[in-house]
């Protein structure tokens, strides 16, 4: 599969705001090496950048086509092109910044631990995932999916919960000596534009279920669930269609935060 980071990037003050939010809670004073896991596009790279300018700065992704546009954003930074699952660091950073990128993979129960151990001492990782997947906008699209002529292509790739309530986090990560700081924000976000839900959705958790179809069936398929989309979150008379989007956030440190 190939991520469009343009598509990614069409909503993208909506998806820089979680990011930051997690940026202003890392309690870390002049790291020396930072990972955006995860990086995307590279969008929030130099971000961290701005708060650390003195940092080695290492983004890892497994898109070529979003370590391209990251690197054309930031030249500076080594780019790593890796699955967040299996990677490891040659030095141990003293930060793990991971944006709206571990809940594309399974088993947390082993993978956040692991992450928290590739730490350097006094190291701090630091995690901001969609925590929405029984939102109407999922709900309907894994309905959907389910049924119809494009059911054997889509069934395996369903993901119904990725990410677990905060207390699992809390569980896993407590008992390794981490102070944890977890909470959660459900935003209110104004999309512009038609079919805003749908073209959100095809920027992330869409896209992997629309490349699975032949241009036939995905077109149906895109055609059938924006029209499901669209009486779920209907656009107001202003052009704004509201899209309420939980998301769960966790800073866990080697020492006290």
């Amino acid at each position: 599969m190939t991520w469009n980071p343009r598509q990614y990037l069409r909503y993208g003050d909506q998806r820089l705001r979680p990011a930051l939010e997690l940026l202003a809670r890392i309690p870390l004073e002049a790291p020396a090496g930072i990972v955006d896991l995860g990086c995307g596009p590279g969008n929030v790279t130099p971000y961290l950048q701005a708060r650390w300018p003195e940092a080695r700065l290492t983004g890892v992704d497994s898109s070529a086509e979003m370590l391209e546009a990251a690197g054309a954003a930031l030249p500076g930074a080594a780019w790593i092109q890796a699955d967040a699952a299996a990677w490891r660091p040659e030095t141990p950073p003293d930060l793990i910044y991971a944006n709206a990128s571990l809940h594309w993979l399974d088993d947390h129960a082993a993978l956040f631990p692991r992450l928290f151990g590739l730490l350097a001492p006094g190291g701090v990782l630091a995690v901001q995932m969609p925590r929405n997947f029984q939102a109407p906008s999922h709900t309907e699209m894994r309905a959907l999916a389910a049924n119809g002529p494009w059911r054997d292509r889509l069934a395996p790739l369903l993901r119904p919960d990725p990410v677990a309530a905060p207390a699992f986090y809390w569980d896993l990560l407590r008992p390794l000596g981490a102070a944890v700081d977890i909470w959660e924000t459900e935003y209110l976000q104004g999309l512009r534009g038609e079919d805003a839900v749908l073209q959100w959705m095809l920027g992330t958790s869409l896209k992997p279920l629309a490349d699975a179809l032949p241009p036939d069936q995905r077109a149906l398929f895109l055609e059938r669930l924006g029209a499901r989309l669209a009486l779920a979150y209907p656009r107001r008379n202003d052009g704004l269609t509201l899209y309420p989007f939980r998301r769960l956030f966790l800073v866990a440190g080697q020492d006290r935060l």
